[in-house]
């Protein structure tokens, strides 16, 4: 499991969170919540969404993001029982 911890120490400076599609959002880190410990959300300020052949799909002024490993997703509404792993 990562140290998302060590993330508090990137506050204000621009960093790359990189997916394993190929896509990745950059931006400057403006905060982590929660302030301490583990990270499991982060600010990012002037972010870019690229995708995986290097265009900028989206600028967004302020974005949130949670940095860490998905182990996970399902559907919230609808059909009950269906999970997408």
């Amino acid at each position: 499991m990562p140290n998302y911890s060590k993330l508090h120490d990137l506050i204000s400076h621009r960093v790359t969170i990189e997916y394993d599609t190929g896509a990745r959002i950059t931006g400057y880190l403006a905060s982590c919540q929660p302030s301490s410990g583990p990270v499991e959300f982060a600010v990012l300020s002037e972010a870019k969404l690229i995708d995986s052949k290097g265009r900028v799909l989206r600028e967004a002024g302020e974005l949130v993001v949670c940095p860490n490993v998905l182990t996970s997703i399902s559907l919230d509404e609808g059909p009950r029982g269906r999970d997408l792993r």
